[in-house]
């Protein structure tokens, strides 16, 4: 199976991993220009008609330093929507561990990924876009929460 996935922009200027990122065509977004990162995701959807493949998307656009979910951004998901293709909600615990902001370099640990039953997008209409957008985000969240329920 060919997956790739929807990266910010930055990340394909770094040695070796942007080139193999890039190689691997995988998609690339600019977060700071929203007419350019709309370009991208069409150019992805063009893509993915001619290509079908898995996407792996980030849709809070950014990693989280304290472990809790963020915002949904809509693009990625509006792509699977427009593609009709099943979103698969994944719980990542424990990426806070390995970077920060404050330095550079990461660290040891481990990651424990949860992950739900796919959801079909084939039916959702353009103005349930902002509502499955938050239905996804509190499906992470629960996914996340199952690693608390665990320990305790």
């Amino acid at each position: 199976m060919h997956v790739v996935s929807v990266a910010k922009i930055e990340l394909s200027r770094i040695p070796f991993f942007g080139w193999s990122m890039i190689a691997g065509g995988h998609f690339f977004v600019d977060r700071s220009n929203h007419k350019k990162a709309m370009r991208s995701i069409e150019q992805a959807r063009i893509s993915m008609k001619k290509n079908p493949r898995s996407i792996f998307l980030f849709p809070e656009g950014t990693r989280s330093l304290n472990g809790k979910v963020g915002r949904f951004k809509k693009g990625g998901l509006k792509l699977a929507i427009d593609l009709g293709v099943p979103i698969v909600p994944i719980g990542i615990i424990g990426t806070n561990q390995f970077q920060s902001n404050l330095r550079r370099g990461l660290n040891i640990g481990s990651l424990e990924l949860n992950i739900g039953k796919p959801i079909q997008t084939k039916k959702i209409k353009e103005e349930e876009l902002p509502s499955f957008v938050e239905d996804l985000r509190e499906k992470v969240i629960l996914l996340k929460a199952k690693d608390v329920d665990q320990k305790n």
